[in-house]
């Protein structure tokens, strides 16, 4: 067992972290990073990550995740002035191969201005109230506000057409404002319907800012993974490459089999087997015995 004085510190250990949020993702965040990388985090003030881009679609997204992600951590750390930056963002929509099923992926970037790297992790989840529900009246909802988690999760609600400009009413938690904004929605709709949809806003979405803080988590303890050729912090899984080999036949399938680790500052790269221990492919996924 390592004595206290041969347990290796994180290389952030004290430091400040621009954390670029103004939807409470800090209830998340701050614990992980400074239990597992001992980073302490710093909130930008009357920061509008918003100019970004809304999940309701007033200010539209421009780019991949990731880059948006960057982009909202330089933010913080322009506010800031800090050389350390971080940010969130989320996206929802039916699983990949499972239609019908709702998923939420979740992208965090790490952005080290004084060693001039940057690192991400993602986590990709089933488990999300993400809905969307067209009515013309509360009544209609029903078995659907379960569903929903409503309402220990917020709703939106808007027409379903109408005039330009029209409000989108958010953070709905209650039943009164609920039905009051179903009114007006369907009052303002050219065909008297409202869209009703969850609120994905970390701060009125318990089971997301979960997967936050699991993402945070991850992306902290690869912060303070050291190279293990030179020492640099943020060593971790960059990649991966499929070939698990089958139960049945050994034939190389489309099932990742290993994994390929990076240095963020010099050379060094591991390839590893996937470690959450699976070493066969199930016939099912062969080819060759399942063509």
């Amino acid at each position: 067992m390592p004595t206290p004085q041969t347990i290796r510190k994180s290389p952030y250990e004290g430091q400040k972290l621009a954390l670029a949020t103004k939807h409470g993702k800090e209830r998340a965040i701050a614990r992980p990073m400074r239990c597992a990388a001992g980073l302490e985090i710093v909130l930008p003030a009357d920061l509008d990550t918003d100019a970004l881009g809304t999940f309701t679609g007033e200010v539209p997204r421009e780019g991949k995740p990731l880059d948006v992600c960057v982009k909202k951590a330089r933010l913080g750390m322009a506010a800031t002035g800090l050389p350390l930056g971080l940010a969130n963002e989320g996206s929802f929509g039916p699983h990949p191969f499972l239609p019908f099923v709702p998923s939420n992926l979740e992208i965090m970037a790490f952005v080290d201005d004084a060693r001039g790297f940057i690192v991400h992790e993602m986590l990709f989840s089933e488990k999300t109230n993400y809905a969307q529900r067209e009515v013309c009246g509360f009544g209609e909802l029903g078995d659907w506000l379960q569903t929903a988690s409503f309402p220990s999760h917020g709703l939106i609600v808007r027409p379903k057409s109408g005039r330009p400009g029209m409000a989108v009413e958010k953070g709905i938690v209650t039943v009164e404002r609920l039905r009051a904004a179903i009114e007006r929605a369907t009052y303002h709709s050219e065909e008297a319907a409202a869209l009703v949809e969850t609120d994905m806003r970390a701060h009125f979405n318990p089971t997301r800012m979960t997967l936050i803080r699991r993402l945070a988590f991850k992306l902290a303890r690869r912060l303070a993974s050291r190279c293990p050729d030179c020492g640099a912090p943020g060593w971790g899984m960059t990649g991966q490459s499929a070939g698990l080999p089958c139960e049945e036949c050994e034939a190389p399938t489309e099932m990742i089999h290993w994994e390929i680790l990076t240095c963020t500052a010099c050379a060094h790269r591991e390839t590893r087997p996937r470690s959450d221990g699976l070493r066969k492919a199930p016939a099912g996924r062969c080819g060759s015995c399942n063509p």
